[in-house]
């Protein structure tokens, strides 16, 4: 008798959005981490115009898994057929087909079929995954239902912005003072406290209070960082987001310059459709809170990006008179 089972499901969803806009926002994964709660990264592998391959951080609950998936693009019928596997138990793929139907011009019908393959287990804890399995189902489809759903004002409410520095050192100890982020309430003086998990090595969920804002109140984020060393890279997305941020992904990284390093870090920025009355001191319009915005994200990449420098700097030369 095999160790496996397989589960399927249908679900369907009314979505108040173009057919167009809502495959768009199904074909585009590498924005699914700013315009979807529980994905974390996206990079993509391969893509030949209808065949890709990625790799996918996401969160479940407390924990940050990692998968593989291999999708085909239909854009003339809306489909979107994919296979995902686990990258931790790669014989248990979960199959299925997402389809965007026109309901007129401004609704849609959304379906997602899968199959599930699972290992056989004991009757209740069999149940049990499948609960939990339909339930990221149905939240799938909602969290994708409230984004699609507010296409119209998707302009207003994302930004993206970046600042840089130039440094004089090697990118090891730069890449060294970004990535110990426990370290940064003793280096940083805007970083107030922070409290680290890196369960997985490379993988950190980090609990950080800030004191970076315009108007001097304390922020406190949860974010899910990924850290790269070979490629001289972390990326980040903050899973608690204070307000008026409904969504923050970025990027640290370092590009060879001349003899040093430029060390970038970009930002993507969703705001709450409230946000305009959010922003302390003002009640005139999204104008003031992307500004508001900019403004506090900026000074606080600013001043990390100067004492990374400071300290990279220091460190080389104290180093060159040893």
């Amino acid at each position: 008798m095999s160790s496996q089972r397989v589960h399927a499901s249908e679900r369907t969803a009314w979505i108040a959005a173009p057919a167009g806009v809502v495959y768009g926002l199904l074909a585009d994964a590498v924005r699914w981490p700013l315009l979807l709660p529980s994905p974390v990264h996206v990079e993509r592998i391969d893509f030949d115009g209808v065949r890709e391959r990625l790799r996918l951080w996401d969160v479940a609950g407390e924990r940050v898994r990692s998968f593989h998936l291999r999708r085909m693009l239909h854009p003339g019928s809306r489909t979107v057929e994919f296979e995902q596997e686990d990258t931790v138990r790669p014989g248990a793929p979960t199959t299925g087909t997402w389809t965007v139907e026109a309901r007129g011009d401004a609704e849609s019908l959304v379906t997602l079929r899968q199959e599930h393959t699972v290992e056989a287990l004991p009757a209740a804890a069999t149940a049990r995954s499948r609960q939990e399995w339909e339930a990221e189902q149905a939240a799938q489809l909602a969290h994708l239902k409230a984004a699609a759903e507010r296409w119209e004002r998707l302009d207003e409410l994302l930004l993206s912005f970046e600042d840089s520095v130039h440094v004089d050192g090697p990118a090891e100890l730069v890449y060294d003072f970004l990535h110990h982020i426990e370290d940064w309430p003793e280096r940083i003086p805007h970083v107030e406290s922070v409290s680290v998990v890196e369960d997985v090595p490379g993988v950190q969920v980090a609990a950080v209070d800030t004191c970076a804002t315009p108007d001097g109140r304390t922020a406190a984020t949860r974010a899910v960082r990924l850290c790269f060393p070979s490629a001289a890279r972390i990326v980040f997305k903050e899973l608690v987001t204070p307000e008026p941020i409904a969504a923050h992904t970025g990027e640290w990284s370092l590009i060879p310059e001349g003899d040093g390093v430029r060390v970038v870090c970009a930002r993507q920025v969703m705001l709450r459709d409230e946000a305009a009355r959010q922003v302390p001191g003002t009640a005139t319009g999204l104008v003031e809170a992307r500004r508001y915005v900019r403004t506090w994200l900026g000074r606080a990449s600013t001043e990390t990006l100067r004492l990374a420098k400071w300290r990279a700097q220091t460190t080389t030369t104290v180093r060159r008179l040893r």
